[in-house]
């Protein structure tokens, strides 16, 4: 049987039970998924890229059809060192699907392998992003049903435990 591998990028900052579904979905579909962990740093995470891959093992346990790596610099030079040609990416809404369209047309011209799938999370997580998700923690609301624990814990150690929220922070400006 041919190996189909694919490859699912993201800030993952933190990762939320949208993700999750649309991880372990794909296991179902490929043979193996490289979770991307980016390094993001336009987006100026809240987490660095070690405690939000740490986050996701974590959360996904020990399963070896999923790879969790990280991803720094272009999407398309990661697709060719892992030589795998296929990317994932969750559709929440309509207003999802313009920049996703732009970014999928614009890695198949710098990579004419590369194809994307597109998948749709369980209707219950259609309405969670990571910047929803850290606004609610951020205001004390309880995010134990939008996320893992693990990702539960560090969100609450990180905004509200003072030398490591200032650590965040600076993380962000930089």
């Amino acid at each position: 049987m041919k190996e189909n591998r694919a490859i699912y990028p993201g800030s993952f900052d933190p990762v939320h039970l949208g993700h999750l579904d649309v991880i372990r979905r794909s296991t179902q579909i490929f043979s193996s998924v490289i979770v991307a962990v980016a390094a993001s740093k336009a987006k100026g995470p809240l987490f660095s890229v070690d405690v939000r891959m740490q986050m996701l093992r974590d959360s996904l346990g020990d399963n070896p059809a999923i790879e969790i790596l990280p991803l720094h610099g272009l999407l398309v030079d990661f697709a060719r060192e892992q030589e795998v040609f296929t990317v994932i990416r969750g559709l929440r809404a309509v207003s999802d699907f313009e920049f996703e369209f732009q970014m999928a047309l614009m890695n198949r011209k710098l990579e004419p392998r590369l194809e994307t799938v597109y998948l749709t999370p369980k209707e219950d997580y259609t309405y969670l992003s990571s910047r929803i998700v850290k606004e609610v923690a951020l205001f004390g609301g309880d995010v134990e049903k939008f996320v893992p624990a693990p990702a539960a814990a560090r969100l609450k150690q990180a905004l509200f435990e003072p030398e490591i929220a200032e650590q965040a922070r600076l993380r962000q400006k930089s």
